[in-house]
């Protein structure tokens, strides 16, 4: 009886593949939004997943001392990520170190606290599904089809913004932490990128 029950696929009336990465001028979009809120922790979050390329897991576990020294906060720092056990370095640009440090300082975070604790007291840091949903509430802010995005387009964006100015992907293979090329191929969706990019140069 219960094979014959017919179970509605887990994507029914979803977009499925690739979230894609955000254009720069959404990123301005986003940013200035949140300055304009005072959303002193979003802001921080935001830059700092932009920068880092981390994986959502990766960006939620991280604690004070992963990104600061004292009341410095790191131009670079380096995370081993969960999924694959390998070290991954990523830069942290003047507008993420002033965020960081503001909310930082708001928030009375000491070097041992997790950086975005939760607000839910079963829970020490923000859940990857809350990050998704805060991912989902700040492009829906901008104008954006939320639906079109999520935590993977803030890992996605920088290291596409890099391989499409560097043409590099030895470079965002690092960045991301990828142990094969063809994964970073894969991830960056390049071959069909350039693709389109050569046939849109091309007049007939």
């Amino acid at each position: 009886m219960e094979a014959n029950t017919k179970r509605e696929a887990w994507n029914k009336g979803k977009l499925v593949g690739q979230k894609p990465p955000l254009k720069p001028k959404d990123i301005w979009a986003i940013r200035i939004h949140l300055q304009n809120a005072h959303a002193v922790r979003d802001l921080a979050m935001f830059n700092l997943a932009i920068d880092s390329k981390l994986r959502g897991c990766d960006l939620v576990n991280l604690r004070v001392r992963d990104i600061a020294h004292g009341n410095q906060i790191l131009a670079r720092a380096m995370v081993v990520q969960r999924k694959t056990q390998r070290p991954v370095q990523f830069e942290l640009t003047e507008p993420t170190r002033v965020a960081v440090a503001a909310w930082i300082e708001k928030a009375m975070l000491k070097t041992e606290h997790y950086l975005f604790p939760s607000r839910l007291s079963d829970s020490p840091h923000v859940s990857t599904r809350q990050y998704a949903r805060i991912v989902h509430q700040w492009v829906a802010a901008v104008g954006l089809d939320s639906t079109a995005y999520g935590t993977h387009t803030m890992r996605r964006t920088k290291a596409t913004l890099i391989y499409k100015r560097t043409k590099n992907l030895r470079a965002v293979q690092l960045l991301l932490g990828h142990s094969k090329l063809e994964s970073t191929v894969r991830y960056l969706g390049i071959e069909v990128d350039d693709a389109l990019e050569i046939s849109e140069q091309t007049e007939i």
